[in-house]
């Protein structure tokens, strides 16, 4: 698995960013979102029970995300009309402010090293990707559990100070000073 201080590798993925079949789908590069942080967050299947516990937990913090120049994605490795039909008949995932990107023929999941080999799928991975396009945070979980968007938010701040941050450092507290 690819980890901090790597080259979050290419891609060139087709994403799911509405329910109006007109205009449903986009191509997202690597340069889409150029100059921002990235916040990609992969998940193993559409249609599944924590999944969209995970995507409407980040997306009700999606703003916060955009207060610092974040872009979140996230993804599977299901088609994008898959999403389209997930999102359309899902009321909490109805109006996702972010891209789902779909992965299926599995090259950004091998790639970043977070293809299952058990299951096939996306493995419930996070990377947060600074705006050089290098990965400065990993999270990675057990199929079966959910992630905390609180806590990638909460990193994401202490990252965007770059300065040494406490255990459990928020944003607006002291950072740590070398004497």
């Amino acid at each position: 698995m690819l980890s901090v201080g790597e080259k979050f590798p290419q891609f060139n993925l087709k994403a799911t960013v509405s329910t109006d079949l007109k205009n449903a789908f986009v191509d997202i590069t690597n340069d889409t979102y150029k100059g921002k942080w990235l916040v990609v967050f992969f998940y193993p299947k559409d249609f599944t029970f924590v999944c969209p516990t995970e995507i409407t937990g980040f997306a009700k913090h999606n703003q916060a995300f955009v207060d610092r120049d974040a872009q979140l994605l996230t993804g599977s490795t299901d088609s994008e009309f898959v999403h389209h039909a997930w999102r359309t008949h899902h009321k909490d995932l109805n109006n996702l402010p972010f891209p789902m990107l779909a992965d299926i023929k599995r090259e950004l999941t091998s790639s970043l090293g977070i293809l299952d080999k058990e299951a096939g799928v996306a493995q419930r991975a996070t990377f947060i990707v600074d705006p050089q396009g290098i990965i400065r945070f990993v999270y990675v979980t057990d199929l079966s559990v959910g992630r905390n968007p609180e806590e990638v938010l909460r990193v994401l701040d202490a990252l965007q100070t770059d300065e040494l941050c406490p255990c459990n450092w928020h944003q607006g507290e002291d950072t740590l000073k070398v004497a």
